[in-house]
């Protein structure tokens, strides 16, 4: 009998450490998905704050980044004159249709270059002598908005990109620049997303802007906390059971 309560009492405690620890586990994901709620509210609200602000010029754009800030989506205009000679071609779908974003290089006043994502163009277009009309000549002024650079490619199953053929698939602000011959000291360190303010000819098609941030982390937190609110309903349901 002895050896029996022994155990028994071993078999009580490693439950109670197994429920402590389940229940701890449920409420500390229900809470961190409570903490990544608040973030992904406020980052949308940001977002949403710089691109419907007025637009920075450069100058404005570079500063946030001299502070080490974040210039995605951020709402900016530029001006030159487009080098359509040096279009470099991003493969890419918009509103269902495969093609290209076409990124052209932009000169600025003071001879920098400023790469300008002009749009979209469906991949039998891809050529410019197919488009010709918007094929834009002389001074520009530029609306859209701003986008980071990336310091890398996203991911190892992405493919490297073809310059030979002028295909891109990830946005290498670097070789875009090597690949047109275009000094890197010179080339803003940021591209800027046209908007939609069409263009002769129609194409390419601006404002391809696409800010996806699904939040789903209200769902997640009530599934965790429901979780373990089973849980302490089975616990409890378990110990009422188990009196005489």
């Amino acid at each position: 009998m002895a050896e029996a309560a022994r155990r028994g009492h071993v078999r009580l405690v490693l439950t109670v450490a197994a429920v402590a620890v389940a229940m701890a586990i449920l409420l500390s994901l229900g809470t961190w998905q409570v903490k990544r709620l608040y973030w992904k509210e406020a980052l949308i609200a940001d977002i949403e704050e710089r691109r419907n602000a007025a637009p920075l010029d450069l100058a404005g754009i570079e500063a946030i980044l001299a502070k080490g800030g974040d210039v995605d989506y951020r709402a900016a205009e530029a001006q030159g004159t487009y080098l359509n000679d040096k279009e470099r071609h991003f493969l890419a779908t918009f509103r269902g249709r495969a093609g290209f974003y076409v990124y052209t290089p932009l000169v600025l006043a003071d001879g920098r270059y400023l790469f300008v994502n002009r749009g979209f163009v469906p991949y039998e277009l891809k050529e410019p002598a197919k488009r010709t009309e918007g094929l834009l000549d002389g001074p520009q002024v530029v609306e859209g908005l701003a986008r980071a650079r990336l310091g890398e490619k996203p991911s190892s199953m992405v493919p490297d990109n073809d310059e030979g053929q002028n295909i891109f698939y990830w946005k290498d602000l670097d070789r875009m620049a090597a690949s047109t011959g275009l000094p890197a000291d010179k080339v803003v360190p940021f591209f800027l997303d046209a908007d939609a303010t069409p263009v002769p000819g129609g194409m390419p098609e601006g404002g391809v802007t696409e800010i996806t941030l699904p939040n789903s982390h209200l769902q997640y937190a009530v599934t965790w906390y429901g979780l373990a609110l089973a849980l302490a309903g089975v616990v409890l349901y378990g110990v009422f059971r188990r009196k005489p």
